[in-house]
């Protein structure tokens, strides 16, 4: 009976993950504890769009399936984007070490390990070295922007004012403190001005968005938003080898700052999504994202948030790229991002509480039904490395569920040494590329300018209303005493002194006239004056 049951699930696994195409090898099926070498597990390149999860407790081996899947690509010439939260991927840059552990893998599954490193770009966000990743607010644009920030739908329309007034003027919106600048100014010293075109603005709503942005602020967004804006395409490179390139975004002081995590995600899909071509069909990904830790793109997302990165990763996988959620548990992801993953990789769930109980439950429901296994036991009895497999075939099929034992990565299990980090740096053209800070003049400087002409246009007139105030006040004294004014006109000689003064007074303003005026009119006024 069990050698007909083993010779079943063999022909189960051979119908379910046969490809015409090239594939990835990521193990062979186990039927209890024992190894069946014939169950040959492989997942279709062509179906590596379709986005998938990887998800299993603290230790069970998730970080090395995200390894071994990355490498896996990267060798079928497909470059990765990898998340790396928790600092322990950029040893992929290295060959690993056989050991006792590798060896006796080797020979259970029936293939031959090979040591090898990949080609590896480190980028950064914050402190962290590496290319610095940043974007423009402008690039988010009105709409992404208010879902950022959770506004309501009042004060979404009040940003997309701000961000038309000052596309209307050519104004860049670059970085945080523009945005702050715009608003301000709107709501103050541009109040008039902007309620003439486009209507008025609430002081009330304005105040709400400003705490919005220093909220955003105090998670670090400052670093993230300005220039040179970071180009896409630059993650699509290929080593000499025709390795897909692995660009490793060093995260590792990003937990704590769960809604800049979700905004720059957010970004990066609407980016690439909105440069890169359609592709339709193709025999592999042009790109493939894993976002390890990937509760940290849900956490404090508000709903708009979530929508919308549910959207980006339903349409991204016609761009020919495909997204991978690392997590604990398949219920960190939000069951309409769920329903779009058509890999899982689940490695063993710990039982410890009743909630834990019901999450290895919940989680068992996300598989298809099996003959050969009871899940909702058999995954808290996983070892590490070890995982219950379903893909989905070339015909978009999901195969058959299988505990699976992976193969070990290629490269190495831990991390790289300071120097050899600093090393790998150093050599980067990608990180000399993006290492100059770019500060040109935008909403900040213009509308700080403006203000500035505006205080000195009030002040010069005030300068004017009082000079005017004191000459009215001179020819007032001048009225109320008439000694002057009969000096003059009893003295004969003070009279023609006066015409002559008169006259030369005119002459003058003429001439100033004749200054301002077109050149024929200065002629005309030189010939006349005797200028």
């Amino acid at each position: 009976m069990a050698k007909k049951q083993s010779t079943d699930f063999i022909q189960s696994i051979a119908d379910g993950y046969k490809s015409k195409g090239d594939s990835i090898f990521l193990g062979a099926g186990m039927l209890g504890d024992s190894v069946e070498s014939d169950a040959r597990i492989s997942i279709p390149l062509a179906t590596l769009n379709r986005h998938g999860l990887i998800a299993g407790a603290t230790g069970t081996g998730k970080t090395k399936t995200l390894q071994l899947l990355t490498e896996s690509l990267s060798k079928s010439g497909v470059p990765v984007l990898l998340m790396d939260i928790k600092g322990d991927l950029s040893g992929i840059a290295k060959p690993g070490e056989g050991n006792e552990i590798i060896k006796k893998r080797e020979s259970v599954i029936g293939y031959e390990w090979k040591e090898e490193g990949f080609p590896v770009e480190f980028l950064s966000m914050s402190e962290a070295s590496g290319a610095r990743l940043k974007a423009t607010v402008s690039e988010f644009g009105p709409v992404l922007f208010s879902r950022i920030l959770s506004l309501n739908e009042t004060q979404s329309g009040v940003m997309s004012l701000v961000f038309k007034y000052c596309d209307d003027l050519g104004i860049p919106l670059l970085d945080l403190k523009d945005i702050k600048k715009a608003l301000q100014y709107l709501t103050n010293e541009g109040k008039e001005e902007i309620e003439k075109e486009y209507g008025a603005i609430s002081s009330t709503s304005t105040s709400t968005i400003l705490r919005k942005i220093i909220e955003l602020e105090s998670q670090g967004a400052e670093m993230f938003f300005g220039e040179p804006s970071f180009e896409v395409e630059d993650l699509l490179s290929k080593d000499s080898k025709g390795y897909g390139t692995i660009s490793i975004i060093r995260l590792t002081d990003i937990q704590s700052k769960p809604r800049l995590f979700s905004t720059f995600m957010l970004s990066l899909l609407t980016e690439i999504y909105g440069n890169f071509p359609e592709e339709g069909d193709l025999d592999a990904p042009k790109l493939a994202i894993f976002i390890d830790e990937a509760h940290l793109v849900f956490d404090e997302a508000s709903k708009a948030l979530v929508d919308q990165i549910e959207s980006m990763v339903r349409l991204i996988r016609s761009k020919g790229v495909g997204i991978y959620f690392c997590t604990q548990s398949p219920t960190d992801i939000p069951s309409p991002v769920l329903a779009q993953l058509g890999l899982k990789i689940q490695h063993a769930l710990r039982a410890f509480t009743a909630n834990d109980r019901k999450a290895i439950k919940q989680a068992a429901e996300n598989y298809p039904s099996t003959d050969f296994y009871d899940v909702d036991d058999e995954i808290t009895k996983l070892g590490i490395g070890e995982a219950f497999v379903t893909a989905l075939n070339e015909k978009g099929i999901p195969t058959p569920l299988v505990r699976t034992m992976l193969v070990p990565p290629s490269s190495r299990m831990d991390i790289l040494s300071k120097e050899e980090l600093e090393e790998m740096i150093g050599r980067s053209k990608i990180v000399a590329k993006y290492a100059k800070e770019i500060d040109r003049d935008s909403a900040y400087e213009i509308l700080t300018k403006k203000i500035a002409s505006l205080a000195e246009g009030e002040e010069e007139l005030e300068v004017e209303e009082k000079g005017t105030s004191s000459k009215r006040s001179k020819r007032k004294a001048e009225k109320e005493d008439p000694s002057m004014m009969e000096t003059i006109s009893k003295n004969p000689l003070a009279r023609e002194v006066g015409r002559t003064v008169a006259r030369e007074v005119t002459r003058g303003l003429l001439g100033m006239l004749g200054i301002s005026s077109t050149k024929k009119t200065r002629r005309k006024k030189s010939n006349l004056f005797g200028f």
